[in-house]
């Protein structure tokens, strides 16, 4: 976990050279910030900025290279290096002196700390700029984190905060919130708002200022529908509504918890626990946690002529021109 990366950017601040990699922009942030804020003498408005899609990276190593002006050392972050990753045709506006770079990798300058970042869920692990760079730079991957992880992180992410929540509560608030870390780092600094140093989160302080995500809202009306309460199913589909939420999105979105019913079914059968259930699907286990715990849970049969159900009025939604609203208001009013 990034935690672990952290903690060694804590005992040794001064490394020469890192690389932050990964598709979770949240986490690539905090440990930027946490790398300028762990080295000695450096404030955030004495950090050095290059955007390499728009600057040849041989003025980051020039920059580098020059001596720190009243400072012991500097901090270079040079963003977007986008030449570790598979070459995009047409998307290259700058070209790289690779190869003096590759030379610099191996003897970087002692007085500066230079991080490259490349925000990208996967780099070229063929081209040799990308095993020199892994070579020789501290490397920290930020990819988003979903289960165990992310329920972890969250209660971190509390105890930094100065509350403290269970294991259960942060589960149940990545649920009502959803897996996007800024909004759950968001939530959690407002909680610990309202309770103060020492307090305690709870299921009903979540409930009381925690808005719940269209997805959670996707499965409480997905839940009611399949237990034939026609008139919880109608009054949620129109709180959906009016907070904006397309029909279109929404037939997709059950479509998409009903599949996730039909998976849960079939592993459970098969003799897996929640979380290797979670694993497998690459899902919250909070979320298969929901759908094992529920007594009204369908038969395959019906899950099946729901998922049918749903494609005709996915096609039936995406041809009309009439009411989309009132297709699938009709299609919850029938009786299953």
């Amino acid at each position: 976990m990034v935690s672990e990366a952290w903690k060694e950017i804590k005992k040794n601040p001064e490394q020469p050279v890192y690389l932050l990699t990964g598709s979770e922009l949240y986490l690539l942030q905090q440990t930027l910030a946490k790398i300028i804020s762990e080295t000695p003498g450096i404030e955030q408005q004495d950090v050095i900025y290059f955007d390499l899609e728009e600057t040849p990276v041989d003025r980051v190593i020039e920059e580098a290279d020059t001596l720190p002006f009243l400072q012991d050392r500097k901090v270079i972050v040079a963003k977007n290096a986008s030449f570790l990753k598979a070459k995009e045709r047409g998307k290259e506006k700058i070209e790289h002196p690779i190869a003096q770079l590759e030379a610099w990798l191996q003897d970087p300058s002692p007085t500066a700390t230079v991080i490259f970042t490349a925000p990208y869920e996967k780099l070229d692990s063929r081209k040799k700029i990308t095993k020199v760079m892994s070579s020789n730079a501290f490397v920290i991957e930020a990819n988003k984190l979903t289960g165990t992880d992310l329920a972890v992180w969250v209660q971190q992410q509390a105890t930094a905060f100065g509350v403290v929540m269970d294991r259960d509560i942060a589960d149940y608030l990545v649920e009502a919130t959803g897996e996007n870390m800024m909004q759950l780092s968001k939530e959690l600094e407002k909680l610990a708002a309202y309770l103060g140093d020492a307090g305690k989160i709870t299921k009903e302080v979540i409930d009381s200022l925690v808005p719940r995500s269209p997805e959670t809202e996707i499965f409480r009306l997905t839940d009611t529908y399949i237990a034939g309460n026609r008139a919880k199913t109608l009054a949620v589909y129109h709180d959906l509504l009016r907070s904006g939420e397309e029909p279109i999105a929404m037939t997709s979105l059950i479509a998409g918890q009903v599949r996730l019913m039909l998976h849960v079914g079939t592993l459970k059968r098969k003799g897996y626990h929640q979380q290797q259930i979670a694993s497998t699907l690459n899902v919250h286990p909070y979320r298969v946690k929901l759908v094992m715990n529920n007594r009204n849970s369908p038969s395959e049969q019906r899950l099946l002529r729901v998922l049918n159900d749903l494609a005709s009025i996915d096609l039936k939604l995406k041809s009309t021109s009439g009411s989309r609203e009132r297709v699938l208001e009709l299609f919850f009013m029938e009786k299953l």
